[in-house]
């Protein structure tokens, strides 16, 4: 068997007889390539306007780095702020930038869905927009992808000392629960720096409105029998403004709807509504010429 390497992709093909065969694999091998290098970034956004223009420029200047076929996603969930102004400017200078706004407050979960649901390329890569990690590891991330063959990369924190001992507190006991109660090997489940293959998002369902949804997606992903791996990465925490995610009534929501959804997520009932469908990835363009020929040859 013969390997075809194209950026960070390898597609596999029986050894070709003739040149006719070679170019069968020229076609396979760029069609292949291209999948992989498609990818949708997006970003939840609530009063976000500290950050917004900081984080696209800099999505934009890496992610133009790895590919031409990319997607800036912001999703603004009814910012109060200049989060929809700033994020419309963005979009109407750069072709890659996309923006869905949410009328009414949905959270961190319904941000989370409607970022998921609207992505159109193969692969989808989550970030906060406070940028906790440098998004240079996205490169990383989906090289790590194609070596392990995983439908699922999460990023965990190597050091969390900066945001004092009550978060971490918070963290290491709801890690440990997850862990516990659905017996995953996950070490930083809620951490906004996951890469996720487009055939999980046609696969699960997701509830949750609230911060369960990493643990929802994670758990319905691996009891999928779909391939979860994770790697550690430097963490930068937030400068401007102020986290919402430790406040109280955060942590009485996720509690809730882990008990609400524990049975389903446990053990997950056949997909009724995925949280994306295949008609929702954009086509590739047609093949050229030499694939044409590949073909009739």
């Amino acid at each position: 068997m013969r390997l075809c390497a194209k950026d960070d992709g390898l597609v596999g093909q029986p050894s070709p007889p003739a040149a006719s065969g070679r170019l069968a694999i020229a076609a396979v091998c760029q069609v292949g390539a291209a999948l992989l290098l498609r990818r949708s970034l997006f970003f939840p956004a609530w009063n976000e306007e500290d950050y917004v223009e900081r984080a696209v420029a800099r999505a934009l200047a890496v992610l133009s780095k790895l590919t031409r076929d990319f997607e800036i996603l912001i999703v603004n969930d009814a910012s109060t702020d200049r989060t929809q102004e700033i994020s419309e400017a963005l979009a109407a200078r750069h072709t890659q930038v996309k923006v869905h706004t949410h009328t009414v407050n949905q959270k961190l979960g319904g941000a989370i869905r409607t970022g998921l649901t609207h992505s159109t390329k193969e692969i989808v890569v989550y970030s906060d927009v406070d940028l906790p990690f440098d998004l240079n590891q996205i490169e990383r991330a989906i090289d790590l992808m194609s070596y392990l063959e995983a439908d699922m990369i999460c990023a965990f924190r190597f050091d969390r000392t900066t945001e004092g001992v009550k978060r971490i507190a918070y963290s290491y006991l709801y890690n440990l629960l997850i862990r516990s109660l659905f017996d995953v090997k996950i070490k930083d489940i809620n951490f906004s720096f996951k890469v996720i293959h487009r055939r999980v998002l046609e696969s699960i369902e997701l509830k949750s409105q609230g911060s369960f949804i990493d643990a929802e997606l994670v758990v319905k992903a691996i009891r999928r029998g779909f391939r979860v791996f994770q790697m550690g990465v430097d963490y930068f925490p937030r400068s401007r403004g102020v986290s919402t995610l430790a406040s109280p009534q955060v942590i009485a929501k996720m509690l809730r709807e882990l008990v609400a959804l524990y049975p389903e997520t446990l053990r997950p009932p056949e997909t009724e509504t995925p949280i994306r469908t295949p008609s929702a990835v954009e086509k590739l363009p047609a093949p050229a010429a030499s694939s044409r020929k590949a073909k009739t040859a």
